[in-house]
């Protein structure tokens, strides 16, 4: 149940942001196991000029077609996974030509179950007692603390 924000410069070809688009989810459904139908995605189009990213900070090349992806997950997965992640999408968006990987820029923000609501203004996950497919009994436990969310409730992380 990912939701990711993709900004990009405007101007590009409806083909090219479809592109990235569609990598960055094929990257989750490689990496972090998200299933093919759970996409939900903003792209962002912004003028030139109300883009910025230093062109070399730590020692990354960058040109001034950065394209930045934020992803709102769900805690638990193990910073393998998303170190695996960070790399898929850089892989796959330069292999199409889309993006340089010197230009993607990622960051994900873990959150927990009352952190979502899918409509009418319930938090659905929390009220379920959800727990993702990746975290069920023979799946990696992380190592991460368990949030207070979970914690109150009585579940494991995850």
């Amino acid at each position: 149940m990912p939701f990711v924000r993709i900004t990009i410069l405007a101007g590009k070809p409806e083909a090219q942001v479809r592109a990235i688009a569609d990598g960055v989810h094929q990257a989750m459904v490689e990496a972090i196991d998200v299933p093919l139908a759970d996409r939900f995605q903003v792209v962002h189009e912004v003028p030139a000029g109300r883009l910025f990213a230093d062109p070399a900070y730590l020692g990354v090349s960058r040109s001034a077609d950065v394209v930045f992806v934020e992803i709102s997950l769900h805690r638990g997965r193990p910073d393998e996974k998303k170190q695996l992640l960070h790399r898929r999408i850089a892989d796959l968006l330069g292999a199409g030509g889309e993006v340089r990987p010197e230009d993607v820029f990622v960051i994900l923000h873990d959150t927990g179950s009352a952190d979502w609501s899918f409509g009418n203004g319930e938090a659905q996950v929390l009220k379920a007692g959800f727990r993702p497919h990746w975290a069920q009994p023979n799946a990696p436990r992380p190592a991460e603390p368990l949030a207070a969310t979970d914690r109150d409730l009585g579940r494991e992380s995850v």
